[in-house]
C-alpha cells in the first residue's frame, strides 16, 4: 500500500516539476558511494580544485548527501534547460568583441533555479501527510552548497558524465542547470544513466589549455572558465594566449558534444535567454568599465559575483589576443589601474599589441 501511495506520489511530483519548468527529474540514493567519495578525495589530493580551498575544507559534507544531512533518505534530481539557439563558438575569431559563456548571458540561474526548487519542496511538504506519508522533511541546493551535483544527477538518470566530467543528457545535451532536494521520504530510486560517450573524444580535443590530463578528469587549475572566474590576481602567463576572446567561463568542451544535437532550444527558460548587449559585447566598452558602470551592465547577472577587477583583467587579456590596434588606447589608460591584476594585465596587453 505505501509502495503505490509512494510511486503515485513520485509520478505527481514529476508532473509538478516540469510545470515549474525543470526538464529533466530523477531520484538518488542519499546513502554514500564509496566510489563516488574515493574520486573526489584522489581529485582533492592532486590539487586539481586549484584555489577552490572550500572544496577541501567541507569534503566531509561534499562525500555524500548524508554527510551534509545525516536525516536525508532520497536525493530529488532536477535540471532546467539552457540550451543556446545560437552557436557557442560563432565569435571564435571575433578578436573585438567578447566572448561569454552561454549559462551566463541571461538572468542569474541560481534564483530561478533556488526559486522552483523552492516551490517544488513545499509542494511535497503539504502532499505527503495528505497521502499518509507523514511530515516530509526537505532541503533545497543548487551549485553553492557541498553538493555532487552531476553524479547525483547520473545517479539519478539524468544523464551521465561526460569525458569532459559534465553531466550529459540524451535530450538536453550538455546544457542543463542543475538542483536538488534533499528529503526523507524514501521514494522510489529512478535508473542510473548509461555513459554512452563511446571512443568519442570531441571535447578533450576542443580544450585550449588541456584540462584533461584524462578523460573523466578535469584540472580546474588549467580550466579556462576556473581561470576566468574563480582564480584571483593574475592568471599565469601560460595559458592567457589559449584564452582567445573568453572573458568569462568558457563553452568550447560542451559545445562540440555530438548529443547537443539533440538539444531544443524550445525547452529553455526564458528568464536564461541571453541579453542582446551580451552576446557580442565589444571589448573595447568593457574595457571601459569603472565599478558603478559593471555593476549596472551585469545587474541581475551571475557576472556581477567576480567583480569589476577580475572582469576587466579577462578582459585585457581578450584585448592583447585580438591584434587589434584600436584596443591599444583602451588598453593603455588602465596600466596605472588601482588594481595591480588590471594594471599587470594591460602592461601585457599593451605589449602584445605593440605599444
Amino acid at each position: 500500500m505505501v509502495k503505490a501511495v509512494l510511486n503515485q506520489l513520485l509520478e505527481d511530483l514529476e508532473k509538478e516539476a516540469r510545470s515549474l519548468g525543470f526538464c529533466a527529474f530523477g531520484v538518488a540514493d542519499a546513502r554514500e558511494d564509496e566510489t563516488r567519495a574515493a574520486r573526489l578525495e584522489a581529485w582533492l589530493a592532486d590539487g586539481m580544485h586549484g584555489d577552490m580551498g572550500w572544496m577541501a575544507e567541507r569534503a566531509h559534507h561534499r562525500r555524500s548527501p548524508q554527510g551534509l544531512w545525516s536525516d536525508a533518505e532520497r536525493v530529488i534530481a532536477l535540471g532546467m534547460s539552457y540550451a543556446p539557439a545560437h552557436d557557442p563558438l560563432a565569435l571564435a575569431n571575433a578578436g573585438e568583441n567578447a566572448r561569454i559563456s552561454v549559462y551566463a548571458q541571461g538572468a542569474d540561474y541560481h534564483d530561478t533555479v533556488k526559486k522552483a526548487l523552492k516551490h517544488l519542496a513545499r509542494w511535497l511538504v503539504a502532499e505527503a501527510p495528505r497521502r499518509g506519508l507523514g511530515e516530509a522533511g526537505v532541503k533545497v541546493f543548487t551549485d553553492t552548497a557541498p553538493v555532487m551535483e552531476k553524479p547525483l544527477g547520473a545517479a539519478a538518470g539524468l544523464g551521465w558524465q561526460g569525458k569532459h566530467t559534465n553531466l550529459v543528457s540524451r535530450e538536453h545535451g550538455s546544457w542543463l542547470f542543475l538542483g536538488e532536494i534533499y528529503t526523507t521520504l524514501p521514494l522510489p530510486l529512478s535508473t542510473p544513466a548509461r555513459d554512452r560517450c563511446g571512443s568519442c573524444s570531441a571535447c578533450q580535443d576542443a580544450c585550449p589549455t588541456r584540462a584533461f590530463p584524462a578523460p573523466y578528469t578535469l584540472d580546474a587549475r588549467r580550466c579556462i572558465s576556473y581561470l576566468t572566474i574563480e582564480h584571483k590576481g593574475p592568471i599565469p602567463e601560460e595559458f592567457r594566449e589559449g584564452l582567445g576572446n573568453r572573458i568569462y567561463g568558457c563553452d568550447d568542451c560542451l559545445a562540440v558534444c555530438p548529443w547537443n544535437k539533440f538539444a531544443d532550444a524550445a525547452h529553455t527558460m526564458k528568464a536564461f535567454l541571453p541579453r542582446a548587449e551580451l552576446t557580442a559585447p565589444e571589448l573595447a566598452d568593457l574595457l571601459a568599465l569603472d565599478d558603478a558602470g559593471f555593476r549596472a551592465l551585469f545587474s541581475g547577472s551571475p557576472i556581477k559575483r567576480i567583480g569589476r577587477d577580475r572582469f576587466v583583467r579577462n578582459c585585457l587579456y581578450a584585448a592583447g589576443n585580438s591584434g587589434s590596434a584600436a584596443l591599444l588606447a583602451p588598453v593603455e589608460a588602465l596600466r596605472g589601474d588601482p588594481d595591480p591584476a588590471v594594471a599587470e594585465a594591460a602592461q601585457w596587453a599593451a605589449q602584445r599589441l605593440g605599444a
